[in-house]
């Protein structure tokens, strides 16, 4: 089938089928039935371009005398096209940029399918792998910026405390309250806190015993008054505790800011709440559904263990960890979920009509969730062949998709639990006896290159969202 175009067709170029293409200065003569193969192409619709104006839509240059087309590309990589319309396949090479090659062959309208398979697993991984890296980097960059920041964030505070009325003491004390091992003193403390903690958490266990209730006027259980005794001394180590650090804090204003403080403060907050509230009930039996509050503000006394996580680098790992992996975690819940939702709907149109433990779609996420997650409680089981088949596809599809985010997840929290026991190790390592003397051992020049290379990566990025690559990120996902 002959097409007609813009050239004159008297022209022997034409007549040959032939035309001329000019890359940077890559000089070639290409048949005009092997582009036609492929008039998707940039090449391809140039030969159906009947005006000039639509011919330089298409390339940069068109000269009328010689009939060549000019493009300002890059000449090193037009042989691959070349090869691709010969062939009918992309090949690339191990020494070429992915993204640069990606841009090319977007730029000449071929896309990334035509890679052939020698080089397609090759290529899309050296694609992937740098935003891995780039995932991974940002935790670890973060987090190595955090420690610097905290190291100074501590200088800092302590620095404050020099010029103050009985500066030096109060330093001695913050350090000691807020900073457990940094001395003798404050590993003592640390002791004595943490043996209080775990008292008041086995008295509420051992208070739900019946054989430690003792009635009350009513009838109604009450609490044995030895563990009352208990939990009021508790009460009043955790309050004292939580005043004398607010006492020798170096600021007041961003006591509260952290999270252990306010972990402190929710440690002791129901215990008040459920004074003032069995107050208000005995003195007006009218309001008598409070006390269901006061018995509900009971039960948050559990919470108080988590005031072990200031006398604990694993517990404070795990919390970092849990910050920066939050793509991991999301990721886990998202596969899980999915996983559920399918699971259920299975399993509840296999077993509705014979099993009445999976009569619902609310009754099979239950059992859809506790078989993926492997803790299979064995409340309701499949009853069927394809109800147990089902059952089994469910319970190994949950160990991969747990499986899957775990040994990123395990990796950051060793990466924090070392990085963490190092801070301490520094912050330990300081003496303020005698004010601040110097300044701190910090490699400043480490901190200046994480800060800048945290600004180019931002620069990077934008520069990678600008219009002109829209549409090469929008072909990449």
């Amino acid at each position: 089938m002959t097409r007609q175009s813009l050239w004159d067709v008297s022209d022997t170029d034409v007549e040959d089928g032939e035309i001329r293409i000019n890359v940077g200065g890559f000089k070639r003569r290409l048949r005009s039935h092997t582009l036609l193969r492929f008039p998707e192409t940039r090449l391809g619709r140039l030969l159906l371009c009947h005006s000039r104006e639509a011919i330089l839509e298409l390339c940069d240059d068109y000269d009328d005398v010689q009939r060549e087309f000019y493009f300002d590309r890059n000449p090193e990589l037009f042989p691959y096209v070349l090869h691709f319309y010969h062939t009918g396949k992309l090949h690339v090479m191990a020494e070429l940029c992915v993204f640069s090659f990606s841009q090319e062959i977007e730029y000449w309208g071929i896309n990334e399918f035509f890679i052939d398979s020698c080089c397609s697993y090759s290529y899309h991984g050296r694609k992937v792998e740098p935003e891995q890296e780039k995932w991974d980097e940002q935790s670890d960059q973060e987090s190595t910026t955090s420690s610097f920041d905290e190291i100074l964030a501590f200088y800092n505070d302590a620095s404050k405390f020099d010029g103050q009325p009985l500066g030096n003491f109060r330093r001695q004390l913050w350090l000691a309250l807020d900073n457990p091992g940094y001395s003798v003193l404050s590993r003592v403390f640390s002791v004595l806190s943490i043996l209080v903690v775990l008292g008041s958490i086995i008295t509420m266990c051992l208070n739900s015993l019946p054989d430690f209730q003792i009635p009350d006027s009513q009838g109604n259980p009450g609490e044995d008054p030895r563990f009352e005794i208990v939990e009021h001394f508790g009460i009043a180590w955790f309050t004292f505790e939580l005043v004398a650090r607010f006492a020798v804090a170096p600021d007041f204003l961003k006591f509260f800011k952290n999270a252990l403080n306010l972990i402190d403060l929710m440690s002791i907050v129901p215990f008040y709440i459920t004074l003032v509230v069995n107050l208000v009930v005995e003195s007006s039996p009218t309001l008598a559904n409070l006390g269901r509050v006061a018995q509900v503000l009971r039960l948050m006394r559990i919470f108080r263990i988590l005031k072990l996580a200031r006398h604990s680098t694993g517990l404070r790992s795990l919390g970092a960890t849990l910050k920066y992996s939050y793509k991991e975690v999301g990721l886990l819940l998202l596969y899980l979920s999915v996983g559920i939702s399918i699971f259920s709907v299975v399993a509840y149109t296999i077993e509705k009509e014979e099993n009445e433990g999976l009569a619902t779609i609310p009754a099979c996420w239950w059992w859809a969730t506790v078989s993926m997650t492997t803790v299979g409680y064995g409340d309701v089981v499949p009853g069927t062949t394809a109800g147990k088949l089902t059952a089994s596809a469910c319970i190994l599809a949950g160990i991969l998709v747990v499986v899957l985010p775990i040994t990123l997840i395990f990796n950051k929290f060793s990466h924090f639990y070392r990085r963490q026991k190092q801070l301490e190790s520094a912050m330990r390592s300081c003496d303020f006896g005698d004010g601040m003397k110097e300044v701190p051992s910090v490699n400043l020049r480490d901190y200046y290159a994480h800060k800048v290379k945290s600004l180019m990566a931002s620069l990077t990025n934008m520069s990678r969202s600008s219009p002109s690559e829209l549409s090469l990120d929008d072909s990449l996902h």
